[in-house]
């Protein structure tokens, strides 16, 4: 059974070689693992070639720029590989990730994923809750980095590719494991996935974004509307334009600040301010 380990690289040049040193040293050897520049600007080519000489499991492929969903898709494109294990340029793996993984499908689980860390700027553990599809729907419970099969990524049309500042994972899994019951997904007891942590990345980018996030949360929403229906009825409707009016109040409550500020500098407005205060 082999394993096509596929990493979307988009000028993550200085981490490459550190993830792909985890993939060459799994400790289970049928696998290959598909690099795709997705129109770096930085060194990645070079480095990637330098992995095509020490090892012909090594292959690399080189695209436009399109995100990071759109060189996922590419690359599981290109393999004839069963299973699939996507891994991002700047994180890696432990050693006995692609071992422990194909035990389990030999089980006859659908995904598999692990424990995980970050490294980098931070070391913690990576805490997720417990999976159940009805939790998945309210927020991701398994980071990028799991095991499916191809066929199942080809039934869902893979990654949506519009999905460009984030969440593109999420809505992924939302979509495959619509069909999967929950006891065909394992969680590995074991920390088998790292996630670095950098000064700024996605996530935080669009965490901080709060209108970029509110319009990407509000795509899922309604891209899988039959399904949030289904499980949570009207009271997600509810859930949802509450969110939707507190992010209207907060955003009102900026522009009042911010004109309040300005009033304040103003020399005449200053004087109104005391004498109001006054009254």
């Amino acid at each position: 059974m082999k394993i096509s380990v596929i990493v979307p690289c988009y000028n993550q040049a200085e981490y490459l070689d550190e993830c792909l040193q985890s993939v060459l040293n799994q400790t289970d050897m049928n696998w290959e693992c598909i690099i795709v520049n997705d129109g770096s600007l930085d060194n990645t080519h070079e480095v990637a070639k330098k992995w095509l000489a020490k090892d012909d499991r090594f292959k690399y492929f080189k695209k436009d720029n399109g995100g990071v969903a759109s060189a996922r898709n590419f690359g599981i494109s290109k393999t004839e590989a069963e299973w699939i294990l996507p891994l991002d340029a700047d994180d890696k793996i432990a050693e006995n990730y692609l071992e422990k993984a194909i035990e389990s499908i030999k089980k006859g689980y659908k995904i598999i994923y692990c424990k995980a860390e970050f490294f980098g700027e931070t070391t913690l553990p990576f805490h997720l809750k417990n999976y159940s599809y009805k939790q998945l729907l309210k927020e991701n419970l398994i980071f990028v980095s799991a095991f499916f099969r191809k066929q199942d990524w080809e039934k869902v049309n893979g990654y949506d590719e519009t999905f460009t500042f984030g969440y593109e994972d999420w809505e992924f899994w939302i979509k495959l494991l619509k069909d999967i019951p929950d006891e065909e997904v394992l969680r590995l007891d074991f920390t088998g996935f790292f996630y670095r942590r950098k000064e700024m990345s996605r996530d935080i980018w669009i965490n901080k974004n709060k209108l970029e996030k509110q319009r990407t949360l509000a795509d899922i929403y309604y891209k899988h509307a039959e399904i949030y229906h289904k499980n949570f009825g009207v009271y997600h409707d509810l859930i949802n334009s509450n969110e939707e009016l507190r992010y209207e109040r907060d955003e009102l409550k900026k522009k009042t600040d911010t004109l309040l500020r300005k009033i304040r500098k103003n020399s005449i407005s200053k004087l109104l301010f005391k004498l109001i205060e006054k009254l």
